[in-house]
């Protein structure tokens, strides 16, 4: 469910005294003969645990260690009874506090309320006040009619100063000594931004005089509600602590039956309370209020509420009915604006009688501006109690007042109301109204479930195109456009689908649209549909140019000129692009600059210029020109999704051509703008979240990147398999566990397969799983190639790998006979298709960049090493050399393992002296990262080579250095040809140390000496 929040800076259960004159007499003997204290009134029974918990996190955050106390529970177990203690111990200690409380809305939900009316509370308070003043965004939140009531052009600039203004004003209300506390309740039912918020909040969280406590029901939030990833989280947030309440036990029960009733129940009446309320103490309070005996009641809550409402006037009970269809909580003056327009309540003073009664009896009670039930499933009960007639009459009143006074309600209230209300051309109007305010607060979730709503009423509303100055279509492509934004491209598609394939009667307009679609399409990676709907479109908008000549054959003249074939012509180019058709994509794409610019398009032209850019890549400083160009053309003409792919593409060609620094510095600005916008988890957005994962392990930073906060599901697979890629270097334990678990995605994103395929090939080779690792590198480049092309670009790095992991295969592990001839085969077949994949996988620009370059010479290297490993022939330390000047564009962890390989087949050639440089230099690099298996894999070669290294262990057991090592290499079952190739000396040498060793240990054969300095600790094997 979705739903908003309303604050006050009042305790929850603040009531208004009842006052014993304006109860009725009946009543009040009625009342009188089973006499019960409001809960209010009894001591808190047991959470003595939950209460130090808050006491011990309000001390913490007086002193400027701000906190989260998460607490969830069941309905009705006592989350509000606790917070409203907790509250009082905070007031009691010297906090500010601000309470609040989530409200159910059903489908529609108002953006950031909670914190609008929190922040309105605040702004007493000197620093919040400056906060919000230097924040033009933050104060036209708090008050949206004031001013000229609009922005200054860049609304989607606004969203990040207004969650960081929030964030601000939070951490500004408390101070040393005297933190602020906000209790935030029944967050399951807020709406998104409100949980957007939430997030942000907590993972700002320093050094702030501020804890939160926010209430949740668990028994609410099942596997798929919104506020489950959320939760998951904030709980890996170091601040949030998470306390789950239990119902009470027997014990717990009778003490709080007793302090409740007075004096002790019966054992009679404590068990039928005890069974029919399982321990929850709203239930066990509310079965005590209504004043029968436990014989032949029908112990339902709906039966005993509804007895308790006999009680009232028939006008109290009509208006409690009233206020319980707007949910837990009512503005008092939208309440009061509708009870008069219902019978029994119509009366001059009646319904303000009425309230004043039901706050009197405590059945409603006071919180800020609202009158509100003490509890969320009070109000659930009434409604559930109302007829459907008596529903709908409540809702249409509802609706009345707010049509007469929109100042008494947004548009999302009016069209819950609308809707409930059966109201539906009024519902129409109103979803609409709500979401362009919705988007007015760049808050794209909301505003694609307000369109959503519109797009569902629209077959039941027969003059929908009449009330919204608009028709179908136009309404359909702004929902994709906001499903776009909120990071949806898959409902984006589709909804873009549908609206052209709707417009088979209107073949002009829906070819004029069709670039809508591909859009789309294209963040799908659709890009046969793609080229198929723009072949369609230019079929129509520009006859001809699909034809043998291309669009340049195709005359164009200025009626023909329009923005719609300027945009059709730049998203041609992209699908083009896409499939490696570079030569026909920048003849769309300079056609599309023309056009754009005779019929002035300028997102069209900036979308066409950043295709020409990336086919300029082979030319960084040209490309970059370009689309440093069309990122500003497309800001100027406020396409974002177009000026956030230029950020993308100039971050991705400073990356690819080997500048990191640049790369990170575009990043860090691109990042800024799509979060600042609400579109960090958009295509371009994701991408760039992705590259900042990547960039820091190239430049030798392998700690664990954090998943950044408010990730959506569908996009933790993609940035998973990015963080392999350290993980997998810095040996973390579970690398391959978590590249295996991201096998069901490879065949909804080729990323995922290509990376985590990749990485756990890397993993298996680290753990000495050689072959496995050869079958899993074929496994990957078939699949991809089966999805991408047979020559994607990627495979030289998958084919690097695979030569890894046979030539350590061929170094460490015995070689049956006639089994050297099939490895060099099969190496040699590997190193064909890496330098084939070169040539025919078409880089951009007609040649590799950097890091394909430095991969292609690692596949040499390794097949040489390979080589070297069967037969007498060492490899050659310049292919190694070559490799490492390959890398050293900033690739500083493949440096330092090809500078370990350098150093290895200098030793092999005799020189020891360069290789002690090299290897000493690779050994600092890693110690350095963190690379634990390259560390590793360094010190065990120095031993062997008696190549002298920091830190290489020197022998102290019986057996020297080297017939220690010669053991070890016995007990990987090589033989003394493979020992004597591995430690660089002769068979007859190796079969001399053996027989030494066999002595030492006092053994007869291999394998018992294996055994003997196994249990003595001579070797770890």
């Amino acid at each position: 469910m979705v739903g908003t929040s309303a604050l006050s800076v009042e305790p929850v259960g603040t009531r208004i005294p009842a006052g014993s004159a304006t109860v009725a007499a009946g009543v009040g003997a009625r009342w009188d003969d089973h006499l019960v204290r409001r809960s209010s009134e009894v001591p808190l029974i047991a959470r003595q645990a939950e209460v130090t918990a808050f006491r011990g996190a309000l001390e913490h955050a007086a002193e400027g260690e701000p906190g989260v106390l998460l607490l969830g529970g069941d309905a009705g177990v006592g989350k509000t009874r606790l917070v409203t203690h907790l509250a009082d111990v905070a007031r009691d200690a010297g906090a500010r506090v601000v309470v609040a409380h989530c409200v159910d809305l059903g489908d529609v939900g108002i953006p950031y309320l909670p914190f609008t009316e929190a922040l309105t509370q605040l702004r007493g308070v000197p620093a919040v006040a400056e906060v919000v003043a230097e924040r033009p965004a933050l104060a036209r939140l708090l008050d949206p009619a004031g001013g000229d009531g609009g922005s200054d052009g860049n609304e989607h600039g606004e969203r990040l100063q207004l969650l960081d203004g929030v964030a601000g004003s939070l951490a500004a209300a408390g101070h040393a000594g005297s933190p602020l506390v906000l209790v935030v309740e029944d967050v399951h039912w807020a709406d998104e931004s409100t949980r957007d918020v939430l997030r942000f909040v907590v993972a700002r969280l320093r050094s702030e005089h501020l804890l939160l406590v926010v209430t949740y029901r668990s028994d609410d939030v099942h596997r798929r509600h919104p506020l489950r990833p959320v939760l998951a989280e904030l709980h890996r947030q170091r601040p949030v602590e998470h306390v789950e309440l239990s119902p009470f036990t027997p014990d717990e029960l009778r003490e709080f039956t007793t302090a409740t009733r007075g004096e002790p129940l019966d054992e009679q009446e404590f068990d039928a309370v005890r069974s029919r309320s399982d321990g929850n103490a709203f239930f066990a309070e509310e079965l005590l209020d209504a004043g029968q005996p436990s014989a032949g009641l029908p112990w339902s809550l709906t039966d005993v509420l509804h007895t308790r409402l006999q009680r009232l006037d028939p006008g109290v009970q009509q208006l409690v009915r009233l206020a319980a269809v707007a949910g837990r909580q009512v503005d008092e003056a939208l309440l009061r604006a509708t009870a008069p327009r219902l019978p029994g309540l119509d009366a001059p003073g009646a319904a303000d009688a009425a309230l004043r009664e039901a706050v009197t009896q405590q059945v409603l009670g006071v919180e800020g501006q609202h009158v509100a039930f003490r509890h969320a499933l009070v109000a659930e009960a009434l409604v559930l109690d109302l007829l459907p007639g008596e529903r709908t009459t409540m809702h249409r009143a509802y609706l009345e007042a707010l049509t007469a006074d929109p100042a008494l309600g947004s548009s999302a209230k009016r069209a819950h109301h609308a809707l409930q209300g059966h109201d539906l051309p009024a519902a129409l109007v109103a979803s609409r109204d709500a979401a362009l305010a919705a988007a007015e607060l760049l808050a794209p979730a909301e505003e694609l479930r307000h369109l959503e709503q519109v797009l569902s009423l629209w077959e039941s509303v027969s003059d929908a195109e009449d009330l919204l100055g608009t028709d179908r279509v136009a309404v359909a492509l702004d929902t994709a456009a906001a499903a776009s934004s909120a990071g949806q491209a898959t409902r984006a598609e589709q909804l873009a689908r549908r609206a052209v394939d709707g417009l088979g009667d209107d073949p002009e307009r829906q070819a004029r649209l069709r670039h809508v679609l591909v859009r789309y399409l294209l963040n799908v990676e659709a890009t046969n549909d793609a080229l198929q709907q723009t072949a369609l479109a230019l079929d129509v908008l520009l006859p001809g140019a699909t034809g043998p000549d291309g669009p340049g054959g195709a005359e164009i003249d200025e009626a023909a000129a329009t923005a719609d074939l300027a945009w059709t012509l730049a998203a041609r180019a992209r699908a083009l692009l896409s499939v490696d058709r570079d030569d026909e994509a920048g003849t769309h794409a300079q056609l599309a600059v023309d056009v754009a610019r005779r019929a002035g398009a300028a997102g069209a032209e900036a979308d066409a210029q950043t295709t020409l850019a990336i086919l300029e890549v082979a030319e960084p400083d040209a490309a970059a020109g370009r689309l440093e160009a069309a990122r500003d053309r497309a800001a100027d003409a406020g396409d974002l999704p177009t000026e956030l792919r230029s950020w993308y593409n100039l971050s991705a060609t400073h990356f690819y051509a080997g500048r990191l620094d640049a790369a990170g510095a575009t990043l860090d600005e691109g990042l800024a703008r799509a979060r600042a916008t609400g579109m960090v988890w958009s295509t371009y957005g994701v991408e760039m979240v992705d590259l900042t994962q990547i960039l820091p392990y190239l430049r030798g930073d392998l700690t664990e990147r954090e998943v950044p906060p408010g990730t959506p599901a569908w996009v933790l697979p993609y940035l998973d398999a990015g963080r392999l890629y350290a993980a997998v270097a810095r040996d973390g334990a579970d690398a391959s566990a978590r590249a295996e678990a991201l096998r069901p995605h490879w065949d909804s994103d080729g990323q995922v397969a290509l990376i985590a395929g990749g990485t756990l090939v890397d993993a298996m080779t680290w753990a000495g799983r050689y072959e496995d690792a050869v079958a899993l590198a074929e496994e990957v480049a078939a699949h991809l190639g089966a999805a991408w092309s047979e020559f994607f670009l990627g495979r030289i790095w998958i084919t690097a790998l695979a030569l890894a992991a046979l030539a350590e295969s061929a170094e460490t592990r015995p070689v049956a006979e006639g089994r050297a001839a099939d490895l060099l085969q099969r190496g040699d077949t590997l190193l064909a298709v890496a330098h084939e994949t070169a040539e025919r996988g078409r880089p951009r620009g007609g040649r590799l960049g950097p890091e394909g370059r430095a991969w292609l010479r690692r596949a040499d290297a390794e097949h040489a090493r390979l080589r070297a490993a069967l037969t007498d022939d060492p490899a050659d330390p310049a292919l190694w050399e070559a490799t490492v000047r390959e890398f050293d564009f900033g690739y500083r962890y493949e440096v330092a393992r090809s500078r370990f390989r350098w150093a290895q087949a200098l030793r092999a050639t005799g020189d020891v002296p360069a290789a002690e440089v090299e290897a000493a230099e690779a050994l600092g690099e890693a110690v350095s990262m963190g690379a634990a298996p390259l560390t590793a894999a360094i010190h065990a070669w120095g031993r062997r080579a008696r190549v002298p290294l920091p830190g290489t262990r020197r022998t102290t057991s019986v057996l020297t250095e080297r017939e220690e090592e010669v053991l070890i290499l016995v007990a990987q079952g090589l033989s003394n040809r493979q020992i004597g190739e591995r430690l660089y000396i002769s068979t007859k040498t190796v079969s001399v140390h053996v027989s030494n060793l066999l002595a030492k240990l006092g053994v007869s054969g291999r394998a018992e000496a294996v055994a003997v300095a196994h249990r003595r600790g001579l070797i770890g094997v």
